[in-house]
């Protein structure tokens, strides 16, 4: 039996053919649950891409085998021309430190400056002792001032993380990512702890920043509307596996929303076909008099009781 197929990449309009994402037939098990279920996608330079599904539905996980923190249990994952699989020490880490990470819960020091947060995104190629900001150079201090600049926080430079709102802690979570000078950018459900207002602001900045960079960005997110509103393109996974893959050009709203509404769908329509097969069971009205009579006789007996 052949792999299955995934579903048709769509011609990017506008976007460059290089092909710095690629995944074939991938299947992940933790134990005997399949997270992963031959998933497929492709995505090019300077594209944005939602993974787009409830909680569960495998986003997370697709995500962290873009960066290696996952094996794939079979299938093929290749990221900017390197199999991951073939990767291991310091391969793998030279792979890593040009895929930039946006972790939902921000993971910020909340002791540290904002700028010594940020700085921490260069700990990668970082040599010798590190003394608070003095020890990671006056180049990439400039450079991480640059990207608070860029980020609309260059004022709240030496403030305390944890004083931020979490809108602006995100966005020094961006000019971390910043500072490995990623190839590629990943975000897992990067606004689902911010308010509509930050949400909107955070995923602009990150469209912006890729759009002037040239960077792949994948994004995992739940919000249909924001979704449609920011991606390039849309790959719905339901159960790890795609149901959608296609460009948010001229889609619906109701397209989209058919990456959740199928579940339902689909268990109401088997449960009337359910109900409707035992109807037409021979035998079934007298089943349900012999049960109405039982029901009967235990009500009164119920009531005659002491």
């Amino acid at each position: 039996m052949g792999h299955p197929q995934s579903l048709p990449l769509p011609a990017t309009a506008g976007i460059e053919r290089d092909r710095t994402v690629k995944v074939a037939f991938l299947t992940k098990l933790f134990g005997e649950n399949k997270a992963l279920d031959g998933v497929g996608f492709e995505a090019g330079r300077g594209e944005l891409v939602v993974l787009l599904g409830r909680s569960g539905s495998g986003k997370s996980t697709l995500l962290r085998h873009l960066n290696g923190l996952e094996v794939p249990t079979s299938g093929q994952v290749q990221v900017l021309g390197e199999d991951l699989s073939s990767l291991t020490g310091s391969s793998l880490r030279r792979l890593r430190s040009r895929v930039g990470f946006i972790f939902q819960q921000f993971e910020l020091v909340p002791s540290l400056t904002v700028l010594e947060n940020v700085l921490t995104g260069s700990l990668a190629v970082v040599r010798g002792p590190r003394l608070g900001l003095f020890g990671y150079g006056k180049a990439r201090r400039l450079t991480a001032l640059e990207h608070l600049e860029t980020v609309g926080l260059l004022q709240l430079a030496y403030q305390r993380a944890d004083t931020l709102s979490g809108g602006q802690q995100q966005r020094v979570a961006i000019a971390r990512a910043l500072m490995q000078e990623p190839e590629i950018l990943l975000a897992d459900e990067p606004v689902a702890s911010l308010d509509p207002e930050s949400s909107d602001q955070v995923m602009n900045l990150i469209r912006d920043i890729a759009r002037s960079k040239g960077l792949t960005v994948v994004c995992s997110l739940h919000q249909v509307d924001l979704a449609l509103s920011w991606a390039d393109r849309i790959v719905g996974l339901r159960h790890g596996k795609v149901v959608l893959n296609t460009l948010t050009e001229n889609m619906t709203r109701e397209e989209a929303m058919g990456i959740y509404g199928q579940v339902e769908v689909a268990t109401i329509t088997s449960e009337f076909q359910a109900i409707a097969e035992e109807l037409d069971t021979p035998g079934h009205r007298e089943r349900i008099a012999r049960d109405l009579a039982t029901a009967a006789a235990t009500t009164r007996a119920g009531r005659k009781a002491p």
